[in-house]
């Protein structure tokens, strides 16, 4: 798969770093691809084409499996780019795009960073991305808008928010953002572990 480009000229096809990063994960946590399987709810098809990088898969799905690693998505994709530094210059975050729905996922904080970290996303009009409850299982979020409108549903709670605007997550639930408006979403997702 061809490297594309986010609007800063950063390459985001990380389909081969990811599939090094969490096959690495899973057996350094003793997981056979059934038991990753079994714990995530992804086929063991499924997990064995993303670990030989032969699918670029979504980012729900990547959430399922990092969840079911013990790790964020952020750790996930972090760790797919290689040493750990306190220094994360803008040109090179990681950098990461659903395949299905376009949503653009930037890790902004330094991957030495274990306990916080900062994430950049841009949603597309009309994109909406699922993300599963045990996604946030080990973590507590807060989503601050920088421009746009999203809609971000928590479980049963619907939350309309627009640039400037604050929300610390609840108890984790499935979660669902949304972009319903008719430019794009920009939000900063501050993540840490409990």
């Amino acid at each position: 798969m061809a490297a594309s480009a986010d609007p800063d000229g950063l390459a985001y096809d990380l389909s081969s770093s990811l599939a090094t990063a969490m096959e690495s994960r899973r057996l350094g946590r003793g997981l056979s691809i059934n038991a990753l399987a079994q714990a995530s709810g992804v086929s063991r098809a499924m997990i064995a084409k993303i670990e030989r990088a032969e699918v670029q898969p979504t980012a729900a799905l990547l959430a399922r499996l990092s969840g079911a690693l013990g790790m964020t998505l952020s750790e996930l994709i972090a760790s797919a780019e290689g040493t750990p530094e306190r220094l994360a210059r803008r040109e090179r975050q990681p950098v990461w795009k659903d395949p299905e729905t376009g949503y653009v996922r930037r890790a902004v904080s330094p991957a030495a960073s274990s306990m916080l970290q900062l994430v950049e996303v841009e949603l597309p009009v009309s994109a909406r991305v699922p993300m599963p409850k045990e996604s946030y299982l080990f973590i507590d979020q807060q989503i601050l808008v920088l421009k746009g409108q999203l809609r971000f549903t928590e479980g049963e709670e619907v939350h309309d928010l627009k640039a400037g605007d604050c929300l610390q997550l609840g108890e984790p639930q499935a979660c669902i953002f949304e972009n319903r408006a008719g430019s794009a979403c920009r939000y900063l997702v501050a993540v840490r572990k409990r």
